[in-house]
């Protein structure tokens, strides 16, 4: 599970299909899609292990 900000809720969500991406700088990053609203979500970091 990962959480990220929803830009159009306004608040903290669970991030649904989380995809572990790199951007162009070499930084990693998760991208997803909120489970509420369905809004794209992007959070710069890597995926908890479990």
């Amino acid at each position: 599970m990962v959480d990220g900000r929803c830009m159009k809720c306004q608040e903290q969500r669970e991030i649904k299909d989380a995809t572990q991406v790199t951007m162009k700088n070499g930084r990693p990053a998760i991208t997803g899609t909120c489970v509420k609203c369905g809004t794209k979500m992007f959070k710069i970091g890597t995926m908890p292990t479990e």
